[in-house]
């Protein structure tokens, strides 16, 4: 690796590993080993290891070594719920706000995940999902709303990617995401709300049922 962003390059890695199953939850992340493991220095596998706790992945321990994040399913489905509500509030905002080169990025994101979808492997699809729903929190031109929303779908990054991937939605989120584009192209908050509700409906039930069978097996 080389030393240009190496503590991403880093976080990347582990970040794929947690989101494939490869550290379960309440795995320690020994910082000592990692590093030889992947031929670094201590210092950026630590800068490394705070991004992933600033995501929410990872949780820091006081003199210990810290573990990948565990959140029950109330603790889940509490900051799935705000995260819908920043959500639906982004969206009324961007009808409002956005401009018309905004919601053109939005579509084009939309129909790069429509073409490439077969063709890419889970998490970079999961990855051109988050894009989506970023760009419309970016697109209401509320910096607070768009910097809350970032850090919710930060915590959520690894139960709504394994909630998702367990589910066969191809159809449903590629027909849901194009319909929001259209609506949000017509300004039409009414049916953007609409939309996005039922789109994230699927998404909090998905997280809590998920999660619940997740932590009956453990």
């Amino acid at each position: 690796m080389s030393d240009q962003n190496l503590p991403d390059k880093i976080a990347h890695k582990i970040r794929r590993d947690i989101l494939l199953g490869h550290l379960p939850p309440g795995t320690a992340i020994k910082e000592r080993d990692n590093a030889n493991d992947m031929g670094v220095s201590r210092t950026p596998m630590r800068e490394a290891i705070r991004k992933l706790a600033d995501e929410g992945l990872v949780i820091l321990r006081p003199s210990r070594s810290p573990v990948v994040a565990n959140p029950s399913v109330k603790e889940a489905e509490d900051a799935a719920r705000v995260l819908m509500t920043l959500e639906l509030y982004s969206a009324d905002l961007a009808c409002d706000f956005a401009t018309d080169d905004e919601i053109a990025n939005i579509t084009t994101i939309q129909q790069r995940m429509h073409d490439q979808y077969d063709d890419l492997d889970a998490i970079d699809r999961f990855e051109i999902d988050m894009e989506f729903h970023r760009a419309i929190a970016l697109a209401s031109h509320n910096d607070a709303l768009a910097k809350t929303h970032k850090e919710y779908l930060d915590r959520l990054w690894r139960v709504r990617f394994l909630s998702a991937r367990t589910l066969k939605t191809k159809s449903r989120v590629l027909r849901q995401h194009k319909n929001i584009c259209q609506l949000l192209l017509q300004r039409d908050k009414r049916g953007v709300r609409k939309e996005l509700q039922s789109h994230l409906t699927h998404f909090v039930n998905n997280i809590v049922r998920h999660l619940s069978e997740e932590q009956k097996d453990q």
